[in-house]
C-alpha cells in the first residue's frame, strides 16, 4: 500500500477537519464500493478457480469419487467435498 502524505492531495480546512478526530497516525480511507473487485478478478485466478471447480463438479456428478478427484488435482478431501457439496 502506498501512502501519501495528507496535505499534498486534501484542501487544509479538511486537514484540519479530520485533525478533530485523529492527529500524527496512519489513516485508512477505503475505496467506494462500487470500485471494488473481488479477488483474482484482476489477475484472472479467479476464473481459473471458477473453471477448475466447474470442472471438478461434473466430474463428481458424472461418477468419480472425492478421493479420486483430490489425487488428481492435488486437493485435500475437505477441499473437493467443499467444492462439489457447495452452491
Amino acid at each position: 500500500m502506498k501512502y501519501v502524505k495528507a496535505t499534498a492531495v486534501l484542501p487544509e480546512r479538511l486537514i484540519v477537519e479530520i485533525q478533530k478526530y485523529v492527529q500524527g497516525e496512519t489513516l485508512y480511507i477505503p475505496k467506494p464500493e462500487k470500485t471494488h473487485r473481488k479477488w483474482g478478478t484482476r489477475s484472472g485466478s479467479r476464473e481459473q478457480l471458477d473453471n477448475r471447480n466447474a470442472t471438478i463438479r461434473s466430474a463428481f456428478k458424472g461418477g468419480r469419487t472425492i478421493h479420486a478427484l483430490a489425487e488428481e488435482h492435488f486437493l485435500s478431501v475437505e477441499t473437493i467435498k467443499k467444492i462439489v457439496y457447495s452452491k
